[in-house]
C-alpha cells in the first residue's frame, strides 16, 4: 500500500455543463488537503481547475501550480498557490507535475485533460514512472472512455496486464484508496513474441 504526499490533478479549466463537476472539484480539493496530501494542478484560477485548488487551500492543504508562460501572461494563474511554478511549454507543466506528485487523478475535462492522462498511463505503461492514474467518473462522465479501454484491450492494443493501469471510481476517497492499493507490472517485454 502506497501513500501519497502529493497527487497531481488534471481537469479542465472551463465547469462544464453539469454543477456536479464543480461539486466534485471542490470535493476532491478538500478531502485531499483533509487526508494530508497536497494538490499538484495546472496553476490555473478558472475552471475545474481553479475550483480544486481553492477548496484544497480552504481546507488547509497545500496546492502547488504548474503553469506555462503564455497562459500566465494571460492572467490566468491563481495567485494565492502555496507555490508557483512558470514553466516554457505544455510539455514543460507536465514532467514538473511528474516530478511533483505520487500518483494523477483526472477529473472531467476536454482534450488537454485527456492528452494528460493518456500521457500519464503511458509513461506508467512505459516505466517512465511508477505513479497510478485514476479516472474520477463524476455522473457517468468517463463510462464511455472505460469501456472503450475495456475495448482496446479486448481488441489486443493494451495487454490485460496493463489495463488495471488506468483505475477509476466515482468517490474522490475511494479513488485515492484504490490508487494506493493499485500493483505497477515492471516491463518485461514491449513488443509481444511473433
Amino acid at each position: 500500500m502506497r501513500t501519497f504526499r502529493r497527487l497531481a490533478v488534471f481537469c479542465g479549466s472551463s465547469h462544464g455543463i453539469r454543477p456536479s463537476y464543480t461539486a466534485a472539484a471542490r470535493h476532491l480539493g478538500t478531502r485531499m488537503a483533509e487526508r494530508g496530501i497536497g494538490l499538484v494542478y495546472g496553476g490555473g484560477s478558472v475552471g475545474l481547475m481553479g475550483e480544486v485548488a481553492t477548496a484544497a487551500l480552504a481546507a488547509g492543504g497545500e496546492a502547488i501550480g504548474v503553469i506555462p508562460a503564455k497562459l500566465q501572461e494571460l492572467e490566468l494563474g491563481k495567485a494565492d498557490l502555496t507555490e508557483l511554478y512558470v514553466v516554457p511549454d505544455m510539455h514543460a507543466r507536465k514532467r514538473k507535475m511528474a516530478h511533483l506528485s505520487d500518483g494523477f487523478v483526472v477529473l472531467p475535462g476536454g482534450y488537454g485533460t485527456l492528452e494528460e492522462l493518456f500521457e500519464a498511463v503511458t509513461w506508467t505503461q512505459l516505466g517512465s514512472h511508477d505513479k497510478p492514474v485514476g479516472l474520477l467518473d463524476v455522473d457517468g462522465y468517463y463510462a464511455p472512455l472505460a469501456a472503450f479501454i475495456d475495448r482496446v484491450t479486448a481488441e489486443g492494443f493494451v495487454r490485460p496486464l496493463h489495463r488495471p493501469l488506468l483505475q477509476m471510481a466515482t468517490d474522490a476517497d475511494a479513488l485515492i484508496d484504490q490508487l494506493a492499493a493499485v500493483e505497477i507490472p515492471e516491463l518485461e517485454q514491449w513488443i509481444d513474441d511473433v
